[in-house]
């Protein structure tokens, strides 16, 4: 490679033109988020009874297809990351799956509307196969990967409106924006689209989220002149590989006595939009890979720079945090499937309305849509003058406030199940409306939660890994998704094996025949558990923005080549204090 790929190996932003970026571009992105998180949500809320009563599966087999078919849309969430730091723009990765999505959402559409698409109304077990199963899985599929790869881009999209120090609080506000938006559109999702598809037809409710997805898009589209777009850089992938590799090559080398002793090139050669970053103490064995040998040239698989090797530093920082939030998410796929069949199974009327059950979720969207705004207005100025702090409060400190309410909602969603099962035995249905203590609770946590990470991600991330870090968020979704079908599997098999009446916690499709509630226990002293994990590694972590700027002192060397092996370029060392 020559220089022309060095000057490129971060990902950064273009020229900085005045005109652009800023709250007029993010207006754009929190259209499209309102748009699809209409039809997102409500279709995840509601998809478990579509699973129950049109394509007859049973209540575990429903609940565990949801969560997978969500744990793999956060998961996939990492390919639209990497590629819109690699070899896309963010804008052209978020058009491309979002075409994805919208083709998902179409053969959705058209497998709800047909019937011999359905399986025959008199099967009972085992209904979906042939062209059946290829249609909806496939349909699945697609809608997962579009909808994993618009999130792993557009958060970090939406950010780089705002990538600058001097723009800290905006940055904050921003993450606080798109949570609103995102909790405006799901709140007209869980009611406006959930109530079509239950009492009118399920394909009005996924052509109604089709033709919002479209519109969502079509805005999208329009705002690309108002974007700052990143220029994609080298594979951030391939950057930490190479560290890893290189490291593990010089093991046997002696570790330096300073800092000033490990390879590192100028910012005038890189020509990086972004500073570099300063040395740290921690993870020093990953420090071997900058160890330049004795008449050895600086190329690639053979030195890496202080800076990459703290950029692999930083991320594996991060993954404590990340493991952390997993149990929360956990948790969070719990109401969307057992608690909206408890719903199912509640006195669901209103007056003379009926409300549907996945609907109920809309009680922790108000909550939001009214909170957001107060604690972006109200408590953010009051922290801020308390702390010092842009955004009020740590990121760490949001997340913490959420695992904390998390194990509460768990808890009470747990008592809540025992006394719908006491007054079902009683023939009495308690009103749908006592599972709003559980919703509420969990979507404060949320709101804590998930703007915390997507602030904490993108800010600690290095320059060419904003993307695949903010990604971050949606893996640990995306790992809650997957942990909770393992343990709906797992304490099934397990609680078969030892309860009296040979019958699992979460057995059947009859949810009153059942013990949900001692699952939603589980979970609850399960988040306890964690929460005082994430404490010591809350404790632990450094902020990258908290330590003090790099003194550099540079020391020019002979003519030898950049790391990419240009001959044309020179290369210097850093001296770096901390």
């Amino acid at each position: 490679m020559g220089e022309e790929n060095a000057k490129a190996s971060y990902s950064s932003l273009g020229p900085v033109d005045k005109k652009k970026g800023g709250f007029t571009a993010s207006s754009f992105i929190f259209v499209l988020l309102a748009l699809d998180n209409m039809g997102f949500v409500a279709n995840m809320v509601s998809m478990v009874l579509y699973f129950m009563y049109v394509m007859k599966f049973d209540l575990a087999h429903s609940a565990n297809t949801v969560t997978n078919f969500m744990g793999s849309t956060f998961l996939l969430s990492l390919i639209g990351g990497f590629i819109s730091d690699t070899y896309l723009s963010r804008f052209t990765t978020c058009l491309i799956f979002g075409t994805v999505e919208i083709l998902a959402l179409v053969l959705m559409t058209i497998q709800a509307y047909s019937k011999d698409l359905h399986p025959k109304p008199s099967c009972m077990s085992s209904c979906v196969e042939g062209r059946i199963a290829f249609m909806l899985y496939a349909s699945l599929c697609l809608l997962a990967l579009g909808s994993g790869g618009v999130r792993g881009a557009l958060p970090a999209l939406g950010a780089d409106q705002f990538n600058r120090k001097e723009e800290a609080k905006s940055l904050a506000t921003f993450f606080n924006g798109l949570m609103l938006s995102s909790t405006i559109g799901a709140t007209i999702g869980v009611t406006a689209i959930v109530y079509v598809s239950i009492n009118a037809a399920w394909y009005w409710g996924f052509f109604i989220s089709t033709i919002a997805t479209f519109v969502g898009f079509a805005v999208f589209a329009i705002g690309k002149p108002f974007y700052r777009l990143q220029i994609p850089g080298d594979s951030p992938i391939i950057r930490i590989v190479q560290v890893i590799v290189v490291a593990i090559k010089n093991r046997r080398l002696p570790q330096p006595g300073s800092p000033q002793e490990l390879y590192e090139i100028s910012e005038k050669e890189s020509n990086y939009s972004e500073e570099k970053i300063a040395h740290t103490d921690q993870f020093r064995f990953l420090d071997k890979a900058a160890i330049l040998g004795k008449d050895t040239k600086p190329q690639q698989w053979v030195v890496c720079t202080v800076t990459q090797v703290e950029e692999v530093k930083v991320l594996t920082r991060m993954l404590p945090i990340l493991f952390s939030t997993i149990i929360m998410n956990t948790c969070l796929a719990q109401l969307q499937t057992f608690s909206v069949q408890q719903g199912n199974a509640m006195n669901r009327h209103l007056g003379s309305f009926e409300v549907p059950a996945p609907s109920v979720p809309v009680i922790p969207l108000l909550f939001m849509s009214i909170l957001i705004p107060i604690y972006e207005f109200f408590f953010v100025p009051f922290a801020r003058k308390i702390t010092n702090h842009p955004s009020g409060i740590t990121q760490l400190q949001r997340v913490g406030v959420g695992l904390v309410l998390s194990a509460i909602s768990m808890a009470v969603a747990g008592i809540v199940e025992v006394k719908r099962k006491n007054q079902v035995h009683k023939d009495i249905k308690i009103s749908l409306f006592w599972l709003s203590f559980q919703y509420a609770i969990f979507g404060i946590a949320d709101m804590f939660t998930l703007v915390g990470l997507l602030e904490f991600f993108y800010k600690e991330a290095p320059a060419g890994m904003k993307s695949l870090s903010t990604s971050f968020t949606w893996l640990s979704l995306s790992f809650g998704y997957f942990l909770s079908s393992i343990f709906v599997d797992v304490i099934n098999a397990v609680t078969k094996r030892i309860a009296p009446s040979k019958q699992g916690w979460l057995h059947g499709i009859d949810i009153n025949e059942n013990n949900v509630h001692l699952f939603y226990w589980f979970l609850a002293i399960l988040s306890c558990i964690n929460f005082a994990n994430y404490l010591y590694w809350a404790s632990w972590y450094k902020y990258k923005t908290d330590e003090p700027a790099s003194k550099i002192q540079l020391k020019p060397l002979n003519q030898i080549p950049l790391i990419n092996g240009d001959p044309s370029t020179q290369d210097s060392v850093i001296k770096t204090k901390i």
